[in-house]
């Protein structure tokens, strides 16, 4: 999920207040209405106006723990939460008053709700290469102690994954993991793109690798996980129809396949109900849905006793509904 796309409409319009040339509804029941998209497009331009409400070290801190406090709700007790940096320091706000906003959350939060949070930094691909240097730079050179992966986000098309090779070269030499957005509105080949470019080690969205039986097949054989995000991909319409969605078939090809909620508010979701609409749409039991719990353990980015920990938490009380009910 993304940092400031998971902002709840109660904080967004508490954010919009705040700032009142906004604009963006400071009525939390506007706000469904705002977040109503024509197209994948639409979507960016709506977002870059909430991101427009991040001006302060105060309004970071504030949209990171609420974040926390949203997913704690949701019983989330590991987090990858995918941050932009370099939308918030272009707009003003100092690096290192970010970096310490970010991090005095994420231990707040931490401590206040047992959730534990961790950072992928990622590049806004609209934004250029100018926005790929600034953003590697913040993550080597500024790097908080909860950061662990860098990534790419924003637009696919007229954005080509190989111009970001360089940046991802070195954030992976400097040990950060690899995981970019690609064929979410794109075609399959961006995926390989960002395997063979950017040396990804997870796909944001991937929806396209469906087109391709080579691609599924590489991605099951090496455990390549997709992030598959069902109503987001609704929402922007990189698919048609909710039954149309491929995780049908990434899942029987074997593909590592997580779920996930990407934007939920402005998507009308959260992570229950994406579990939800994956249950249905692969017709799984308690088991099964327990098991694609289990996937995001094992794509995670966790140690091994952080990962055996989850997944004996998820078993033990699987069995113990299923002996209940």
């Amino acid at each position: 999920m993304h940092h400031v796309g998971s902002a709840s409409p109660r904080i967004v319009a508490e954010l919009a207040a705040n700032h009142p040339d906004s604009k963006v509804p400071t009525d939390p029941e506007a706000l469904a209405d705002y977040f109503s998209f024509t197209d994948f497009a639409h979507f960016i331009e709506v977002y870059l106006s909430v991101v427009d409400l991040i001006r302060t070290p105060e309004d970071v801190r504030l949209l990171t723990f609420e974040v926390a406090r949203d997913m704690a709700r949701q019983n989330v007790r590991y987090a990858e939460l995918t941050i932009t940096p370099f939308s918030s320091t272009r707009r003003g706000i100092d690096e290192k008053a970010f970096m310490a906003a970010i991090e005095d959350a994420r231990k707040a939060a931490e401590a206040e709700f047992g959730t534990v949070l961790r950072w992928c930094f990622d590049i806004p691909g609209e934004a250029g290469l100018e926005a790929a240097e600034e953003t590697t730079r913040l993550a080597l050179d500024l790097r908080p102690e909860g950061l662990v992966s860098f990534g790419l986000g924003g637009p696919e098309i007229g954005v080509p994954r190989p111009q970001f090779k360089p940046y991802f070269d070195r954030a992976i030499a400097a040990g950060l993991r690899s995981v970019p957005h690609a064929g979410e509105t794109t075609g399959p080949q961006t995926v390989w793109d960002a395997l063979n470019e950017l040396g990804a080690e997870r796909i944001g969205h991937g929806t396209s690798a469906v087109q391709d039986p080579a691609l599924l097949a590489h991605l099951a054989e090496r455990r390549i996980p997709l992030e598959v995000c069902p109503t987001s991909n609704l929402a922007t319409r990189a698919v048609a129809d909710i039954e149309q969605h491929p995780v049908r078939e990434m899942v029987a090809a074997g593909v590592l396949v997580t779920i996930n909620s990407d934007d939920p508010p402005m998507f009308g979701t959260d992570l229950n109900n994406e579990y939800g609409v994956a249950a249905r749409l692969l017709g799984l039991d308690e088991r099964g849905v327990a098991d694609l719990a289990k996937n995001a353990v094992e794509a995670s980015f966790l140690d091994p006793a952080g990962k055996a920990r989850i997944a004996g938490e998820i078993d033990a009380y699987t069995d113990a509904w299923v002996a209940s009910h």
